[in-house]
């Protein structure tokens, strides 16, 4: 299991609000799983350097240590097979950090008391139909998380408030259609979501050939105020485990067509990663990736070249420090991961970065921040990180990890401005009834 895909599986897990999905009994889940309360809580430590401005010679308030805590307090209501109702609240505090508690604001994770996370009705049931209805503020995740996922890794997270109609076929079939908006964070007022800005579209997942998982998407984005009313379509292909014995794959290709910031848009992203699990004890897999999205080669032209990464989860795939995001750039990385126990996952990575093209600018892991002003004469190789990543599940309900990343500077970085190396440490406990 890569660093990217336990990520992956364990903010999938944490997004479950189904009692009855579960394998073991609920403790919180009365009237034969009819109410069903959830309770979750993660704190994070997390020291930075240089992460922010590679310069080793200026101190910032980015250069520093903090905590941060999260607490959810969730009840599910199902009065029927076909109807269930789910509310979630959520307090998120940045604690002892010299940064403004502001979200967004110099990087910071911010300050949002407690408020709505999840609220939706959810109408249908699987053995009458196969159609079903959520409404309401909830999560949307799909394939990758690398165009639309709940950003898990952030303290906040995201949610959307939308309308979801799912059909439901045969042998793991099945097809989403949805109009959704971006809830935005309110500090002091309740959280609500920008209705100048919508995403909408049709998603389809299907077994294919029997030995891989298939999604086949169009997304389209409407936001007045940014001026983008633009198209996404593309495929995502995932290898069944075990189907192809210690092989596996996963790929996806994106295009995208329309208007971006006023400007015609034309982009293209892409990733491939092949990997193989020893059979041995440790079930060590040692797995191949490359990565690419294009950018913009003439910021004053009517065309807009770089991928457009609408709302992703980037931190499961472009290293721990979140200095990238899916647009204007190459990455090739190695993974490589064992688990010595039951309990104990480790994983390695290590990733080499270029920009695709230097009159663009290198934006972080929110896809709009820019690391350094657009420099065409730099050259394009940004630098490498490697991510180090153990996780020990001390029960069903706690969970510990233990992340260290240091990122080498490139030479883009000496020739824009300062370019120091960067580390980044940080420890984490999960508790989940």
């Amino acid at each position: 299991m890569t660093m990217r895909s336990f990520h992956l599986l364990a903010a999938t897990a944490a997004l479950a609000t189904s009692a009855h999905a579960q394998t073991a009994p609920h403790p919180l889940s009365y009237a034969d799983g009819r109410v069903v309360f959830g309770i979750e809580d993660q704190t994070r430590f997390e020291y930075r350097d240089n992460n922010f401005d590679f310069n080793s010679g200026l101190r910032t308030i980015n250069d520093d240590s903090w905590l941060l805590n999260r607490f959810r307090l969730s009840m599910q209501l199902k009065p029927a097979d076909w109807l269930t109702f789910y509310v979630q609240g959520q307090d998120a505090r940045e604690i002892a950090s010299d940064r403004a508690d502001i979200p967004g604001l110099l990087g910071a994770e911010g300050d949002n008391p407690f408020d709505l996370r999840q609220l939706y009705v959810e109408i249908g049931d699987a053995k009458v139909s196969p159609l079903a209805l959520k409404v309401g503020r909830q999560v949307l995740l799909y394939g990758d998380q690398r165009l639309i996922g709940p950003l898990e890794w952030s303290n906040i997270s995201r949610t959307f408030d939308a309308v979801k109609l799912r059909y439901t076929g045969k042998d793991g079939l099945w097809v989403d259609a949805f109009i959704a908006s971006v809830v935005v964070i309110d500090r002091f007022g309740m959280d609500d979501s920008d209705k100048d800005s919508l995403l909408s579209g049709l998603y389809a997942h299907m077994p294919t050939l029997g030995i891989q998982d298939t999604g086949l998407y169009a997304l389209y984005f409407d936001d007045t105020n940014r001026n983008d009313h633009f198209l996404t379509l593309g495929t995502h292909w995932k290898s069944m485990p075990g189907k192809l014995g210690p092989w596996d794959y996963e790929t996806e290709f994106v295009v995208q067509t329309g208007k971006a910031g006023g400007r015609d848009l034309r982009a293209f992203a892409s990733y491939i990663e092949g990997g193989h699990t020893f059979q041995a004890p440790w079930k060590p897999r040692l797995g191949l990736e490359y990565s690419y999205a294009s950018g913009d080669g003439n910021a004053a032209d009517n065309k807009q070249g770089a991928f457009q990464n609408l709302f992703p989860t980037n931190h499961l795939h472009y290293g721990l420090m979140d200095a990238f995001s899916w647009s204007n750039i190459h990455n090739i990385a190695l993974h490589l991961s064992a688990k010595p126990g039951t309990k104990l996952t480790t994983s390695l990575d290590f990733h080499l970065f270029w920009l695709d093209d230097t009159a663009d600018t290198w934006r972080r892991a929110n896809a709009s921040t820019a690391v350094r002003p657009a420099s065409p004469a730099a050259s394009n190789y940004a630098g490498s990180e490697l991510d180090v990543l153990v996780t020990y599940a001390a029960s069903s309900h706690l969970t510990l990890t233990a992340g260290y990343s240091h990122f080498f500077a490139g030479d883009y970085l000496n020739d824009t401005g300062a370019g120091s190396d960067a580390d980044f440490v940080y420890v984490m406990t999960g508790i989940k009834f």
